[in-house]
């Protein structure tokens, strides 16, 4: 019998729930706790949802087909680990060790990935017969191709060399992720935070890069032919300026017309504009503003006055709307991944007597996003994407919501 074929072990349930039990007490610090090592196990198609194994020892583990959905693994060491086709949704990797784990057809949606190192690596075993051998699973080490990763939070992953053909990297955060020489080829990238990432070498031809946030990267020495980099965002400019008028001269000549109730000021209109440059919109009153297809990225806007706003296509992505007075204001088709939304304003703005008017949500994303005490009475949400957005205490009473 081959290295290869001999150095995994099997477990019996007995056995890894007492694995398990000494590993929660080892978390807890009780006495007789011993961190759990499950190296080498073949761990295959087990149900292990919502499992704690912080910390764990898993190098070179096999768990490809298991369903693992909200574990929590991290700073475990999956070394080599045989991941394939695993079922990791929602599950936390945050600071794992993940160099040389074959990931090819995982599902790692809406995971925390963060800090998590991904680069290539291969143990080394010794075999009687063929001397020393590499331990790989089908795909090869570093493998994450065809693995759906769409929502998750890869801050900081350490991802160089990586192998991610056809990847869904779908609303990913890779922020300041080390992405050099990997193969990203015909990866989906749509919406993915890259902003700082490092990508010197990457091949990213044929991938999709919709409106990805490509803030401070390089992409002169990366392979981009074939992508598609449609509505990317990138490094904004210091100043930007409306028809030869800087757009802070504009925005206070709107605020002036709000405050004046109309006697001084102007009241402007704002279509497709980068407010990006301005970064800070906190408490500013601008009731009405007109500026579709706007970009408000990251913009911190708390308490914001935006009653009766046309916001429609605006790209509002991680924007700070925390208490903000959004009533009336129309949203639709806007971008709201991981927006702060919390104890916002969204019910109806009256503008006469009986007489009011919807904030409009309608095919709004708001994936992640932080609705939680929001008011959203009589809000409308058809056709909203409202993934994993928190809506705890948000009052919907009467709203307009697809179920």
């Amino acid at each position: 019998m081959s290295a290869v074929a001999s150095i995994f072990r099997s477990i019996d349930p007995d056995r890894l729930r007492q694995a398990l039990d000494l590993h929660r007490r080892y978390l807890s610090g009780r006495t007789g706790g011993r961190r759990a090592n499950l190296s080498y196990l073949d761990l295959s198609h087990l149900k292990l949802e919502k499992i704690d194994l912080r910390d764990a020892d898993l190098t070179g583990a096999r768990l490809n087909g298991a369903l693992m959905i909200g574990a929590n693994l991290a700073g475990a060491v999956l070394f080599g680990a045989d991941l394939r086709d695993i079922d990791l949704r929602k599950a936390n990797l945050a600071k794992a060790d993940l160099r040389g784990a074959s990931l090819r057809g995982a599902n790692l949606a809406d995971a925390n990935l963060a800090g998590c190192d991904l680069r290539e690596g291969r143990i080394a075993l010794q075999d009687r017969v063929q001397g020393f051998r590499y331990l790989d699973h089908a795909g090869g080490p570093g493998e994450l191709s065809f693995a759906v990763l769409s929502g998750a939070n890869l801050t900081g992953a350490q991802m160089t060399n990586a192998n991610a053909l056809a990847t869904d990297f779908t609303e990913a955060n890779l922020a300041g992720a080390s992405l050099g020489g990997a193969r990203l080829i015909k990866a989906r990238l749509d919406g993915a935070d890259l902003t700082g990432a490092d990508i010197a070498g990457a091949d990213l031809s044929g991938a999709s890069l919709r409106r990805a946030v490509l803030v401070r990267v390089d992409l002169s020495f990366a392979t981009v032919e074939g992508a598609d980099l449609s509505e990317a965002l990138h490094t904004p400019p210091a100043v930007v300026y409306v028809d030869d008028r800087p757009l802070v001269g504009l925005v206070n000549a709107h605020e002036a017309y709000c405050v004046s109730g109309g006697g001084a000021g102007e009241a402007v209109r704002l279509d497709g504009v980068d407010f990006r440059p301005m970064r800070n919109l906190r408490r500013r009153k601008l009731s009405g503003l007109h500026a579709p297809g706007s970009v408000f990225l990251g913009l911190d806007m708390e308490g914001i006055e935006l009653q009766g706003a046309d916001l429609s296509r605006c790209d509002l992505r991680g924007a700070n709307l925390r208490g903000a007075d959004l009533r009336g204001a129309r949203l639709i088709d806007a971008q709201l991944g991981r927006a702060n939304l919390r104890g916002a304003q969204l019910g109806p703005l009256e503008i006469g007597p009986g007489r009011y008017v919807r904030t409009d949500l309608s095919r709004a994303i708001l994936r992640h996003a932080d609705l939680r005490t929001a008011h959203a009475r009589r809000a409308r949400f058809l056709g909203a994407d409202l993934h994993e957005a928190r809506m705890d205490l948000c009052d919907l009473a009467g709203a307009e919501l697809e179920v």
